[in-house]
């Protein structure tokens, strides 16, 4: 089963258009070489039927310590990770593509595109395969992967708690200084980056592809924006140890 979760503190508002276009060939064929979409995956494009859940206190991100979006975790039907988060397919298109426009050159469409199979056929090798899929991690691998949360994280993940709390009350101004001190704590985390950026009523449901994104994005390139997922290290199966539980 695919789930797939939305992080905005803005809630319905914030994404429903998204995940439920009204006509969902409104949505430029720019779109498709900007996210890697090949014209085989272009050509299969329809309103998603699987569960799309919208997490307003980035609960999910927290547990799981996802800093962007799209990155996704495999969970067994034992409920085991068998590979931790990753960067879903996606590769870093920023730095290749027009600002104004969208559009990106074919060398880095066709980069994309190519990241992006690998892990759609990874993916597809794990459904049909189970734990004897290539692709599944050893739990040594797993936890070598995985990273604890450090100190900065939990502070900064208080601070995300008391910025939702402040936007439900109607405190717009201290509830984006709570989400700035998070990014101030985890400079990695676009998650919350994005978010600082866009509580703003007028903002709420548009790209975050403004100016202010793109300046971040360039004072920030010493932080790997999209790190590509490594699908080489996969296992047959599982050894004794198991893997962590969900």
């Amino acid at each position: 089963m695919i789930i797939a979760v939305a992080f905005d503190t803005a809630g319905k508002a914030a994404v429903e258009a998204k995940i439920r276009a009204q006509d969902i060939q409104e949505r430029p064929a720019v779109l498709a070489r900007l996210m890697g979409w090949s014209e085989d995956l272009w050509a299969k494009q329809a309103p998603p039927t699987y569960p799309c859940l919208i997490d307003e206190a980035h609960v999910v991100a927290e547990l799981y310590g996802m800093r962007n979006v799209p990155q996704a975790v495999w969970i067994d039907e034992q409920g085991r990770i068998v590979r931790p988060v990753e960067s879903a397919g996606t590769y870093d298109m920023v730095p290749h593509m027009d600002r104004e426009t969208y559009e990106v050159p074919d060398a880095a469409a066709a980069q994309g595109m190519a990241i992006r199979n690998s892990y759609i056929d990874a993916l597809r090798d794990w459904v049909r395969e189970g734990a004897a899929s290539r692709y599944v991690l050893q739990a040594p691998e797993i936890k070598r992967r995985m990273r604890g949360p450090r100190p900065d994280d939990v502070v900064a993940a208080n601070h995300v708690r008391l910025g939702r709390y402040l936007y439900t009350a109607g405190d717009l101004a201290r509830a984006k200084h709570h989400f700035n001190e998070a990014v101030r704590l985890c400079p990695e985390s676009w998650n919350y980056r994005r978010q600082s950026m866009m509580l703003d009523p007028e903002r709420v449901g548009e790209l975050n592809g403004g100016p202010d994104f793109f300046a971040a994005f360039d004072a920030n390139r010493h932080l790997e924006y999209y790190p590509t997922a490594d699908l080489g290290l996969g296992s047959m199966g599982s050894d004794s140890e198991g893997s962590p539980q969900n």
